[in-house]
Formats: structure tokens, sequence, C-alpha cells
């Protein structure tokens, strides 16, 4: 690892405000110092924030053809994939994510990255209408200016990926906040950025804590936000961006529910998918299905087949090549877990795996848990945990099902579990929630809109429907019959 000194503003490497002042990366395995950057001042944020607006007001990259654009662009998943062992070896180190599946999560970024530009090379940057009378309407989808993208600590290459990819193909400038548990992977960032040719300025990275992550967010000069976290964060950005009429994305919490149906074939593969779709990332996803929906005269069965591929789950070292689950981020994000867990029990849950701690030290480790018998009302099914829990829930019809899934202050992701396909689609349709898959427990796919109804937020990213976020409409009004043919850049 390393200690850097700079922040990346304006498209090269400046000095911090105060290089002195520290940030040290902890790894939540070994609990070691991995690395320290810069601890960002208000002179940094507006040093980031001054480099964007001059790059959108004044520079190439909102007025280079889309054409040109998005082959930069693809060179940025490019130079990303090429440094794939870098990202992982420095993801495992401080955020504690198990190395041997790090190389796919790089993978995803990239892909996320290639998509967004595949995705625009097909959107209708301008077109023509008929307007009344003789008139001719241009309409452009144009830039919104200048987007502060504010990622969280538990997968933030590929939620940058998410924001970066229409963000950039918009023409926007973005400065682009990494959390200070996870800031070390993004001077890699910063070098494949360099490599692509991304003009001065289109991309700025300044890892921060929550005093200047608010500045960047109350900026006059910033156009947009772009937040993914907790909603009772979310809640405080949306209001500030309310202020000023700012445009703002929020892809908040979750309480996703995985419905099986009563007709769904249980396999020891079927029942670790059940239990991937909770776990994952020692259960720090906001999408992750931690509420397990079944069939009331199966519930005994299913939980059987679940806890045994709970227990199943390796915990340990991240770096060794054996491990499903590693530590959580911080000890105080394993206080909280393990408060849930006791909740869990004194509310009437069934403990059916798990629940303490594995014998591993030091880190800041927590057993995979699974419930039994968990009432929707309780605390473990009301709540985002964040960590590697999960409740089975069971339901006596469809109906209820239904009712259940749709009975959550959440309604980011979820799947539904089912031999009948058709039936799969059909539930899910009857589901509020943003995403949701059948048979998979990986609601998302970038070429399709993800993000949250109710608490889980608003926006979406991915598909066109990102591209509709990080644009505005422009209408040109033209007197009598236009000639002027259509055209694929803005």
């Amino acid at each position: 690892m390393q200690d850097w000194d700079v922040f990346f503003l304006g498209g090269r490497w400046q000095p911090a405000a105060a290089a002195a002042d520290r940030v040290e990366v902890v790894s939540p395995a070994s609990l070691e110092v991995v690395g320290s950057v810069p601890r960002a001042t208000k002179d940094d944020g507006d040093r980031a924030v001054g480099a964007a607006r001059a790059a959108f007001d004044a520079g190439p990259w909102p007025r280079l053809p889309v054409a040109e654009r998005l082959g930069i662009l693809r060179a940025f998943a490019d130079a990303v994939a090429a440094r794939t062992d870098q990202f992982a070896d420095v993801l495992c180190a401080e955020q504690g994510l198990p190395r041997r599946g790090l190389p796919g999560q790089v993978v995803m970024a990239v892909s996320t990255l290639r998509v967004g530009a595949d995705v625009a090379d097909d959107y209708p940057w301008a077109g023509t209408r008929r307007g009344t009378g003789r008139r001719t309407l241009r309409v452009l989808r144009v830039p919104v200016g200048v987007v502060v993208a504010i990622v969280p600590w538990n997968a933030p290459l590929f939620v940058a990926a998410m924001k970066l990819a229409p963000a950039l193909a918009a023409g926007n400038t973005v400065v682009l906040k990494p959390p200070p548990e996870t800031p070390l992977h993004t001077y890699l960032l910063a070098e494949a950025a360099v490599e692509a040719g991304l003009p001065e300025g289109a991309l700025n990275i300044l890892p921060a804590g929550a005093d200047i992550s608010e500045l960047l967010v109350r900026d006059p000069r910033v156009d947009k936000v772009s937040f993914t976290g907790s909603t009772a964060v979310g809640r405080q950005v949306g209001a500030i961006c309310g202020e000023s009429l700012k445009r703002c994305t929020l892809e908040l919490g979750g309480k996703s529910a995985a419905v099986v149906l009563d007709d769904f074939e249980l396999t020891d593969a079927s029942a670790g998918l059940l239990v991937a779709g909770a776990m994952v990332n020692a259960g720090q996803v906001c999408a992750a299905q931690t509420r397990i929906l079944v069939p009331a005269a199966r519930h005994d069965e299913i939980v059987e087949a679940m806890s045994e591929a709970t227990r199943a789950l390796r915990v340990g070292d991240p770096r060794a090549a054996t491990t499903d689950i590693g530590p959580l981020i911080s000890g105080r994000q394993r206080d909280r877990v393990e408060r849930y867990i006791r909740l869990g029990v004194e509310e009437g849950a069934r403990l059916a795996a798990g629940g303490g701690r594995p014998a591993i030290e030091p880190g800041w480790y927590v057993q995979p848990t699974l419930f039994a018998r968990v009432d929707n009302a309780m605390t473990i099914a009301r709540e985002e945990i964040f960590g590697p829990v999960a409740a089975v829930i069971p339901y006596h019809d469809e109906a209820e099902a239904v009712a259940l899934a749709n009975d959550s202050e959440y309604g980011l992701a979820g799947a539904v579990w089912t031999s009948d396909l058709d039936r799969g689609e059909a539930v899910a349709a009857r589901i509020r929630t943003g995403t949701i898959a059948v048979n998979s427990p990986a609601p998302l796919d970038a070429r399709g809109p993800f993000g949250g109804f109710k608490n889980s937020g608003f926006g979406r990213e991915g598909g066109t429907e990102a591209l509709d976020d990080y644009t505005e409409s422009q209408t040109i009004i033209l007197p009598g019959q236009s000639t002027r043919k259509e055209g694929g850049s803005q």
C-alpha cells in the first residue's frame, strides 16, 4: 500500500492543503494501517469544485462529439481493466472483501463503464418534432453540469462506475467523493483516467469525510448530486439540494425480500443462492435480500437447508483463497450487527445458525447468522442491519407473501423464486420495489435502471434512465419547417 500527499484535481496530482493531517486506512481484517491519505479541507473541496466548474464552462469535455467522448470512456474502462489485480489487492486490504472474488467485482465495474458507453451510443441526444403551426422543435439532451458523486465504502469501485458511466457519457464534469474508509483504490482510478485521456477537470477525486461532503453538496457551483448511502444521510442530502433546487439522485437503504413460492424446487444449490443473496460482502450490501419469505408448510425444510448453507460459509482472512466471508468494515459496525442479533433473540425469533463471533483474531468478524420463525413486525425484519444476518418469515398464501414483501418502508430490490417463470414474473410485478429478479440473488443489470421506491430513494442508475437523470431537456423552437438532418451529437 502507499501513503499519499496529493489529490487528483483538475487532471493532475495536486498537493493537499494540509498534507500533514492524515487519515489512516485500517484493514478490518488485520487492524493494521495499510495506507493513508491527507484529510481533505474546505480549500481542497473548493479546488475540486472549481476545477470541475472550469472544465464544464470552458473545457472541451462537454463540447466533444458524443462518439469521441464515448471512445475516451471505453479507454477509461480498458485502463481500469488493466489494473484488475491492483484494484483487487487494494480493495482486499482496505475493505476486507475476500480476495478471490474481487477480480469479479472489478470486472463488474469495467462492464458497467462499457455498457454505459454502449447505451449512450443509442441514446436520443437530439430529435426533431413538429410544433404548432409551421414551427419546428429541436429537442436536445444536454449535460446537467457539475456533478458531485458520493459513493459508500461497501462497494466503492462498482458504485463509482455506476455514477461515472452516465455522468461522463452525458458530458458532465465530476467530483468523485469516496469515503475515508476506502480511499486508496481511487488513486488507481485517477491513474486510469489519465491513461485514458480524460481532459483536465472532467474527473476530480477527493476522498473526504462528512464535513467536506456537506460543503460539496451545498456549493452553488454544483448542479447535481448523486449519493449512495444510508437513508438517514440521504434525507439530509435531499433537503440541502431542495433548498437550492439542485438535482439529485439518491440510492439509499434497503430491506429486500426474497419471495420463495410454494412450487420452488429446493436443492443444495438453490439454498446456497438464497443464502448468498443475504450474505454476500458480509451482508454489507444495500440490495441484500435479508427477508426470506417462505410458505409456512415448507418453513422447516427451507430453514434446515439454508442453515446448512449458512454454516458452510467459510469466514476468515480475506487474503485466503478459501474465504467466503470477510470481516465487517469496523468495530462500530460489528457492534451494530451484534446488537441486532441480540434484539432478534429477545423479540422471539429462533436462532437457526450463527449468532456469535468466530474464533478469529484480530479483525471485525461476526458469524453469518440465520433467524427462523421471524415475524415481519420484528426489528430484524424492519431495519437495515448491513451485516450477514437473514430472517426467514413464513406466509400462508401468495397474497400474504406479496403483502409481507410490500410491508416495508424500503423498496430497493428483491427476488422471486419459483419453478414457473410466468408466475414468477407476475408476482414480481406486484412487489413495490425498484428492481426484482426471478430465480437470481443479483437484482441488477447495467442495461436496466436501478434505484428505489419509498425510503430507498429516487432517481435511477443504469440504462437510458441514468442518462435521463444526468441530462436536461432543452427545446429550440424554429420558425417554419427545418431541413436540418438528425444528428447523433450534442
